[in-house]
């Protein structure tokens, strides 16, 4: 009796292959980042005065958060749903503490100090809220039916009313976000989306009723800046200013009269789009969000390729909660959106938001590249 044999060609990995699979980097979504990060030092050397300490302490904050990106890559995506309970009540309790002993500065109460260790519990709420709406919604048949809808509310309700009583309506905002991305991704219907929408309208008295002086002040300005162009319409004002002047070339890099003359606030944070679009022009705004375009594409790439419930429900939301961190910033720069203090994304200076954006993605990495490793394994 003959005895047949197939001789298979197998191919061996590459040892690039194996390598980037055990350090479970995504490399377009990081080749992305990194190329934001470089940009940011660009600009922000001019944004900040040519002060080489401003681009060292930045260095420091981007070499940690891309460090925590690999470290929180490498955790399997099953760990995130299995805490995500105990993370998100942490984050409550931490936000209670910060309302009964936090740390006040510049009118607002968002620091906790332990030790050596200083930090805003609102950062860690960005993150564990996505991702206890996430798992609580993927224990459900979906689309979430209204008593999910209203539990899930409520989830995402409580972390936004805390944050906004420190007060920070800018986090407010994304948390609200992140969490209302997950609803929908989850199948919300449009009826329930237009019926939200209604209830949040006729709720806007009661809001305004409750908002602090300053936040009135800020939406009065953006209806009409000009109004105090000395007082709280200057910041949108020189904003405009600055990138109308750039044109659509720009004035060349270390070329922004607006930053340089200090007629520009915050100009290394909040608003240093404007400065970007000094400098670089309509070109070079149209570039940058091509980058921010083609991140959050590989992101909802990533949502797509998830295997279960949960993983996609949470990509899908950082994904969009990245997405409003970039609308908000470039919409309240141009004009188009009050200034609610929310920095530009992978660009501005500083230190917590670049920590807790790199973490999202390093979320975001985890999901796409276990789930490669385990088909290849």
């Amino acid at each position: 009796m003959k005895i047949e044999t197939r001789n298979e060609h197998f191919e061996p990995p590459s040892l690039l292959g194996t390598i980037l699979r055990k350090l479970h980097i995504d490399i377009p979504l990081f080749i992305g980042l990194l190329l934001a990060s470089v940009l940011s030092f660009v600009i922000l050397y001019s944004a900040g005065s040519q002060d080489m300490d401003v681009l060292i302490r930045q260095a420091e904050r981007v070499g940690l958060a891309f460090l925590l990106m690999t470290i929180i890559a490498h955790i399997d995506p099953y760990q995130f749903k299995r805490y995500s309970t105990l993370l998100f009540g942490l984050g409550i309790l931490l936000l209670i503490a910060v309302l009964i002993m936090g740390e006040i500065g510049k009118g607002a109460q968002r620091w906790l100090e332990l030790g050596p260790f200083r930090f805003q519990p609102s950062e860690m709420i960005k993150l564990t809220t996505p991702m206890m709406i996430a798992w609580y919604l993927a224990e459900h048949p979906m689309p979430p039916k209204p008593r999910q809808l209203l539990i899930a509310g409520l989830l995402i309700i409580i972390p936004t009313l805390l944050i906004a009583k420190q007060p920070d309506l800018g986090t407010a905002l994304l948390v609200f976000s992140s969490g209302a991305a997950v609803l929908f991704f989850a199948g919300l219907s449009w009826f329930f989306i237009a019926a939200i929408i209604t209830i949040l309208s006729a709720l806007t008295p009661i809001l305004w009723h409750f908002m602090h002086g300053y936040q009135r002040d800020r939406v009065l300005t953006f209806l009409n800046p000009e109004a105090d162009p000395l007082g709280r319409g200057y910041h949108i004002i020189q904003s405009k200013i600055a990138i109308g002047s750039g044109g659509i070339y720009g004035k060349g890099w270390l070329g922004s009269t607006q930053s340089e003359l200090d007629f520009l606030p915050e100009s290394s944070t909040d608003f240093i789009f404007a400065v970007f679009a000094e400098e670089f022009g309509l070109f070079g705004g149209l570039s940058l969000l091509t980058l921010y375009l083609l991140i959050i594409t590989r992101c909802l790439y990533i949502a797509s390729q998830a295997q279960d419930s949960y993983n996609k429900l949470l990509a899908s939301s950082l994904s969009f909660t990245f997405f409003v961190y970039v609308f908000v910033n470039i919409g309240m720069v141009i004009g188009i959106l009050p200034v609610v203090g929310v920095p530009l994304p992978l660009i501005s200076y500083g230190g917590t938001s670049i920590v807790t954006l790199l973490s999202g993605f390093g979320i975001l990495m985890s999901i796409h590249t276990h789930k490669k490793f385990r088909q290849h394994s």
